[in-house]
């Protein structure tokens, strides 16, 4: 994909995977910026994922809080609830979302009408749960002795030993969202609002054809949408790595 994004000429055989100094130009990405304006994409693509993930890793690790540690009646119904969520395509609830955000709520062509219906992930819930049900309760109990109050107790106890879940939950969280563009698309219309991925699925199906080389510029904007996914993934890497060597430890 990097390649092809580079080359003046699409080479479609098996030559291709590799870099060809004499068919080598960065005008791909020139001609994609010039259609769509690649910065407005990401900065909207940040704030949708960066809105999302941070809603549901918040609600996501106080509500596996409550339903791991927490003794209340009805808890069992409510983890219940979030697995059968699970099991509810999105795609059956987009129409009735659309209609109670953008009608009955106003928030259409609005970064919040693109955040909400992504805000609690109950994935999250069922990850931080089965984290949280993993720590010794002799620590939560010791903590409270001395006088820790439960949100306490979750930031200075709990949330440390989780961190392979905060990962977890962070890169899974993040990939939906920064990916998606039919509920996006749904919510607004506004090019200035759109996050990357809207804007490059409407170049596909729109103005491909009015660059020099409408395959090699399709292919850099995937590059520029892929990069910060990769990037994300190399630097949470070594929190797996760390975590899987000291769970090899002892004492």
């Amino acid at each position: 994909m990097v390649i092809g994004s580079l080359q003046t000429n699409p080479d479609t055989s098996i030559g291709g995977i590799f870099p060809n100094p004499a068919n080598i130009t960065g005008e791909n990405y020139v001609a994609i910026n010039e259609r769509i304006n690649l910065m407005t994409g990401l900065v909207n693509s940040g704030i949708f994922a960066g809105a999302v993930v941070l809603g549901t890793v918040v609600f996501g690790m106080l509500t596996g809080y409550a339903l791991a540690v927490l003794k209340w009646r009805g808890r069992g119904t409510v983890f219940a609830l979030a697995l059968l969520v699970q099991v509810v395509p999105f795609q059956l609830l987009m129409i009735p979302l659309y209609v109670m955000i953008a009608r009955d709520y106003g928030l259409g062509d609005t970064h919040l009408g693109m955040i909400l219906p992504y805000l609690i992930n109950s994935t999250a819930v069922v990850i931080f749960r089965q984290y949280f049900l993993q720590i010794p309760k002799e620590l939560f109990d010791a903590a409270r002795i001395d006088g820790a109050g439960e949100l306490r107790v979750l930031w200075q106890i709990a949330i440390p030993l989780v961190r392979p879940a905060l990962v977890t939950v962070i890169l899974l969280t993040f990939i939906g969202p920064w990916n998606e563009f039919l509920w996006p698309f749904l919510i607004t219309k506004e090019a200035s609002l759109q996050p990357l991925a809207v804007s490059l699925a409407n170049y596909i199906s729109t103005v491909a054809a009015s660059t020099a080389n409408p395959f090699g510029a399709m292919l850099a904007g995937a590059v520029v949408l892929a990069a910060p996914v990769v990037i994300l993934f190399i630097f949470f890497q070594r929190f797996f790595i760390s975590t899987d060597i000291g769970s090899g430890v002892k004492g």
